[in-house]
């Protein structure tokens, strides 16, 4: 967010070679963020596949009125997000168990 809060900013960008887990670990634990991601994985007959995924970041200790402020702009920037199906969200570090939680809620839409 911009420091008047009126705008959403460009925070930091990945290279194509980075892994999810240094999505993950560029993740403020006490504030909220907006992420995009191209996950590569295998689906479930074995095909190659990626998705563009948009995560919520909204942990359970950030500020009350960031986590308000993140809520309340996330479905404007959703909707001019052409072409991102796949929106999640997370409130704590096993949320964002790729494992557990992103790889299975991506999988359905593969």
């Amino acid at each position: 967010m911009s420091d008047d809060k009126k705008n959403i900013e460009l925070d930091s960008t990945g290279d194509l070679d980075k892994s999810y887990e240094d999505f993950c670990e560029a993740l403020p634990e006490d504030d909220c963020r907006y992420g995009l991601i191209d996950l590569e994985f295998q689906t479930d007959d074995g095909r190659p596949t990626s998705k563009i995924v948009f995560i919520a970041w909204n942990p359970d200790t950030a500020p009350i009125r960031s986590k308000m402020l993140y809520s309340g702009s996330k479905e404007a920037l959703k909707r001019v997000l052409v072409g991102v199906g796949i929106h999640l969200n997370a409130t704590d570090s096993s949320e964002l168990d790729y494992e557990t939680s992103i790889l299975p809620a991506v999988k359905k839409f593969a």
